[in-house]
């Protein structure tokens, strides 16, 4: 294609059409269909976990039905950018209303391409830019019809298509590699974190059995002790909620409430909230099992659900809670875990009496304090590590982007004139 020829912008609604199909409410109640809610789709135009339903059962927006060669664009959230071409779907493959549905017209917008002129930089943009509401921003099916598109003639469309195949697949391998890589690193981070807060630092330190099942051998010098004797727990509320309220993070522990949330919070509500010093340990009680557990780094109060403990004068707080966040405790705490449900979707609580009741590891309060040290330290290069791979990671988008946006105008040469 030569990359002087003029490449025209319309907007969407003269290339294509916009959710023309639907189930209707008549549809028979048997009749048996595959989901696509907007958290099955990802950043990358990735469909997950597809979910069969019989109309009857499902989600009262399981309502748009799809073709080969239409593109769903998601309405609602529209930062995430979940865009996804649908290439040979099954006859019963339903979307949520949550979706756009764009269907390319004959001989304007090839399929192939309107993928990605629908993920163009300029038109995402745009996307956004029209979308209404702060936390929960939308735009509806006419705005997002208004926006322009790339269009260049319909007979070098495929050529483009077919350039921009070859070269995101590229780059999509790239990012896959770097990503197994980060899997990698995170794996070698708990590894090396589970074997220092139960092993010590020496591996040449004779062992003997613990006489814990979960834990096996340890340093024959530690001893163990129960939680009670290492933690008593604090409970004292807040009486005029003045205090700075901290949430807990998965990634950032526990940290001031305005900087994570949108929604303020005035001292009214804080009452009854309890207060926690700087040193203590923090737990998200439902969520104990999947390490929402943290030091706390500044006085303030929790939520009235979180349980907040005092170490004693032999533990090292770092210590317990990297002891705490292992996928090894993280069993243990769900083990003694007690309430409605299982897994995720239960309500199993960890409460602070069976906390207290479970056997530890105790090493000597200096060992505990090199072994945070060694943690900091290796952790902290695994970070360095990380924060490179994922700077690459990050460029490789920008290249992928910016490749489909000079190609859809018309400025690269893919090697096909019309």
């Amino acid at each position: 294609m030569n990359a002087k020829q003029p490449v025209q912008r319309r907007r969407l609604k003269y290339a294509a059409t916009i959710n023309d199909e639907a189930l209707g409410e008549e549809t028979d109640a048997d009749y048996e269909l595959q989901y696509v809610d907007i958290g099955n789709v990802d950043s990358s135009g990735a469909i997950h976990e597809i979910a069969p339903y019989r109309f009857a059962d499902a989600p009262s927006r399981a309502r748009r039905r799809v073709r080969d060669g239409d593109v769903i664009i998601s309405c609602v959230r529209t930062y995430l950018q979940a865009i996804a071409p649908i290439q040979s779907p099954p006859d019963n493959l339903i979307v949520s209303t949550g979706f756009a549905v764009v269907r390319p017209r004959a001989g304007v917008l090839d399929p192939a391409f309107g993928k990605y002129a629908l993920r163009e930089p300029r038109f995402l943009a745009e996307v956004e830019m029209r979308s209404v509401g702060v936390s929960y921003p939308a735009i509806n099916a006419s705005d997002l019809a208004d926006i322009a598109v790339h269009l260049p003639p319909s007979s070098q469309q495929p050529a483009i298509a077919d350039y921009l195949d070859r070269e995101t697949a590229r780059l999509d391998a790239l990012v896959v590699a770097k990503e197994r890589v980060l899997g990698l690193l995170a794996e070698k981070r708990r590894a090396l974190i589970t074997r220092a807060v139960t092993r010590g630092l020496d591996p040449r330190a004779p062992l003997r059995d613990s006489g814990i099942s979960w834990l096996g051998e340890i340093p024959a010098h530690w001893k163990t002790e129960r939680a009670k004797w290492l933690f008593s727990e604090r409970d004292e509320r807040s009486t005029l909620g003045e205090e700075t309220l901290l949430s807990l993070r998965m990634e950032r522990g526990l940290v001031p409430h305005n900087e994570v949330s949108e929604k303020q919070t005035c001292p009214d509500e804080l009452v009854g909230y309890k207060r926690t010093s700087t040193g203590e340990v923090v737990v998200n009680r439902m969520r104990a099992a999947i390490g929402l557990i943290a030091v706390t780094p500044q006085a303030g109060v929790v939520s009235p659900d979180y349980a907040v403990f005092i170490p004693s004068t032999g533990a090292d707080v770092r210590y317990y809670v990297y002891l705490f966040t292992t996928e090894l405790l993280g069993a243990v705490f769900r083990s003694v875990s007690t309430g409605m449900g299982t897994g995720s979707s239960g309500f199993l609580r960890l409460y602070s009496e069976s906390f207290q009741e479970l056997w530890l590891p105790y090493p000597p309060l200096a060992e505990q304090r090199r072994i945070v040290d060694f943690i900091a330290r290796e952790t902290g290069k695994l970070a360095e590590m990380r924060a490179a791979i994922e700077r690459t990671i990050s460029l490789i988008k920008e290249r992928r982007a910016a490749l489909i946006a000079a190609a859809v105008a018309g400025h690269v040469d893919v090697g096909a004139d019309a």
